[in-house]
């Protein structure tokens, strides 16, 4: 462990054991170090209820800029003809390709984000939506996202959120289960609305931004009587005149209910996870006070990612509570690959902060090595040499691969990150060293909607691999036994399943009394079973093995753990993304996977295997020889990372084409829907197990 550890204000071990001895079958409680006699509730006394973050915000940085964002001037359509395999038939397709011609980025001072929030607020206030009445926000991450959340919990309404991806089956979930009166959408998102909204009987106002037609706003207006479509813009004009005491009359208290947030459901339809102000204060408060030192108003974020996922909608509170600049920006023009005319959104605003989930930092990582391994011999060995130095902390060297090398890939990032954490999922670690020696100190960060983002932390003094970090200051974590697959809270290291209680912790699912009455998942004492396993480290630290139900026992008696499996295998180049498949007749675990096009070309012509490269990637997912060097470069990985033999892949089944929360392979926040998966491939997944024999 490093000094930095030993001697940070966390202390070492940097979380400890507190509360009463230990009982059979689980560990003892474990709180941060700093905070092993009282939990945090709140970044600071006045901060009670989500309006106190905007008045606080607006008060402190006053006219400094808060949001920036960027217009689209034009569409540029272009076509390109794609070959498909259909019934064994090769045909071209002619397929039309969206870029965006954007703006540079224009701002508005935290003085104005709370100015237009309160507009916001006076508006709906006039149209008649009441305090015990739910709002749904079904758009794109952008200001207006904010503003909308910003008005509602102004007036102690709360917002129930929706991913954009969603469909027209889970948007009607989403608006019918919590009886939303309202929506706010975007422009080309209003065609699911109006195809939905006769049948969710609630809903009687729908705000819209961008520029829709004509004959949508008169769909949505048809659906019944009392339908009023107005844009944000109409209704922040219409609350121009209500009085701060109007608004002060309808402030929430920190018990009520802020946000009731969808999960993106991996196990069926969605679930609202209830989040009051309490949570919400808790979670900023223990984010500011783990690692707020870290944090200053200087620093420039991108935001990008769904606000409709706990993880951007913390993080962005938290940031906008500490002063920062965020610039938002689309998934589709990040890079300067979508854009024509302009650069992308990351080298337009230069962050010094990024917020990532698994599936974004390995399209970085490859992406580099992409331009690496097709720079010639003598970039890579320069690519390799500095890479090696730095690794090594050689004094004096690292820093002249810093400026002399590295510089070059962080110009493709703006050239200023210093920070950045990695959610939502497992992130292999050779990406996240990859990545903190080439582009940027990669944190990871553990936490789920039910505990509004929070449970652990790395901060940068405890910098290592292989960990989610430190307990964050509003959580206390216990570890239950899980005794069929071997986790035990007395196996050293002390394993098993995590289990957290705090002022972050949700009270419970929306209208989900099964669930929450369930002692599987909601314990009589208050702890929430988060249904991953985990280990407490030397440290103090916590590293996570798996999920439990992605836990698979194979023929020979012995668990595997398949998320843990796939987090590795998708750091191999040749993988886009993978599902690992296995039941418990086989030896080995199989995948499913979309072979990332550009480096399979490349890696079978460096690695001469006969095959014609340029052949379309259908026809290259469909050869036996393509599906055996993937195989052998993904056990390769595998090896170079532990794994047991019966860890390694039996076979692969490779498929070209993207998995789409249409499709129902992911989900919208992009997770991969394992029983779907095997299920669509199920044809392919036999012949190939039955076909394959078993690799050493």
């Amino acid at each position: 462990m490093s000094s930095a550890a030993k001697n940070s204000i966390y202390g070492y071990p940097g979380s400890v054991e507190v509360g009463p001895e230990k009982v059979e079958g689980e560990t003892r409680t474990r709180r941060l170090r700093m905070t092993k006699d009282k939990l945090t509730t709140q970044p600071m006394e006045g901060i009670d209820v989500l309006p106190d973050i905007l008045d606080y915000a607006a008060r402190t940085h006053g006219t400094k800029d808060a949001f920036g964002y960027r217009d689209i001037i034009r569409i540029h359509e272009e076509t390109k003809e794609v070959k498909k395999n259909v019934g064994g038939k090769e045909i071209t397709e002619t397929k039309t390709w969206k870029y965006f011609e954007l703006s540079d980025y224009k701002y508005i001072s935290f003085v104005q984000v709370k100015e237009a929030a309160q507009e916001v607020a006076g508006g709906l206030l006039k149209l008649g939506v009441k305090k015990e009445d739910i709002f749904n926000i079904y758009a794109a991450t952008s200001p207006n996202w904010q503003l909308m959340s910003f008005g509602c919990n102004l007036i102690g309404t709360a917002i129930a959120t929706a991913y954009e991806t969603l469909g027209e089956s889970g948007l009607q979930h989403s608006l019918n289960e919590p009886e939303c009166v309202g929506v706010f959408t975007n422009a080309d998102l209003l065609p699911v609305v109006a195809n939905v909204a006769a049948n969710v009987p609630s809903l009687r106002l729908v705000i819209y931004d961008g520029q829709p037609k004509q004959e949508l706003l008169d769909k949505i207006r048809a659906a019944r009587e009392s339908m009023q479509v107005i844009s944000i813009d109409e209704l922040r004009k219409l609350g121009k005149d209500v009085t701060p005491e109007e608004l002060k009359a309808r402030r929430p208290v920190p018990s009520d209910v802020s946000c009731i947030m969808y999960t993106s459901g991996t196990t069926g339809p969605p679930k609202g996870v209830v989040i009051c102000h309490s949570n919400i204060t808790a979670s900023l408060g223990a984010v500011y006070q783990l690692l707020g030192h870290h944090l200053h108003a200087e620093d420039t974020f991108i935001a990008y990612l769904p606000l409709s996922h706990i993880l951007e909608f913390v993080v962005e509170l938290i940031l906008f509570f500490v002063g920062m600049t965020a610039g938002y920006g689309r998934v589709k023009t990040l890079t300067d690959a979508s854009v024509r005319n302009c650069v992308g959104d990351i080298r337009a605003f230069k962050p010094t902060i990024m917020v990532g989930v698994p599936a974004v930092w390995e399209m970085i990582r490859k992406g580099i090595m992409q331009r690496i391994n097709t720079g010639g011999t003598l970039k890579k060995s320069v690519f390799n040499g500095a890479y090696s130095v730095k690794k090594a902390g050689v004094p004096g060297l690292s820093q002249l691969a810093d400026s002399a090398v590295f510089s070059q890939i962080k110009a493709a990032t703006g050239g200023k990150l210093r920070l950045a954490l990695s959610g939502g999922a497992a992130l292999s670690s050779e990406t996240q060293e990859f990545l903190s020696i080439a582009l940027v100190t990669v944190l990871q960060g553990y936490g789920m909607t039910e505990s509004c983002g929070m449970c652990a932390i790395m901060p940068p003094e405890f910098m290592q691999y292989n960990t989610v970090g430190l307990p964050l200051p509003s959580i206390e974590i216990k570890l239950l036994d899980v005794p069929e697959a071997g986790y035990k809270s007395t196996n050293n290291p002390p394993q098993g399943e995590v289990c957290i209680r705090g002022p972050s912790v949700t009270k419970g699912y929306f209208k989900r009394d099964d669930l929450n009455n369930d002692e599987n998942i909601f314990t009589k004492d208050g702890w929430l079973r988060t249904g991953d396993v985990g280990q407490w480290n030397a440290d103090g630290t916590l590293s996570l093995v798996d999920r439990i139900k992605n836990l698979v026992k194979l023929q020979g008696g012995e668990y595997i753990a398949l998320e843990r499996l796939e987090s590795i295998y998708k750091s191999c180049n040749l993988v886009s993304n993978i599902c690992v498949h296995a039941n418990p007749n086989a030896r080995q675990p199989m995948a499913i996977i979309i072979p990332h096009d550009a480096h399979l070309r490349q890696q079978l012509e460096a690695k001469g295997i006969n095959v014609d490269a340029k052949k379309s990637l259908q026809d290259l997912c469909h050869d036996r020889a393509v599906a055996d060097f993937v195989l052998k470069e993904c056990n390769a990985v595998g090896k170079k990372n532990g794994f047991k033999p019966m860890e390694l892949l039996q076979a692969v089944v490779l498929t070209p084409e993207e998995w789409t929360p249409e499709s129902g392979l992911v989900t919208a926040a992009q997770k991969v829907q394992r029983k779907k998966v095997a299920e669509a491939f199920d044809k392919e997944i036999k012949v190939r197990v039955c076909g394959t024999s078993h690799p050493t």
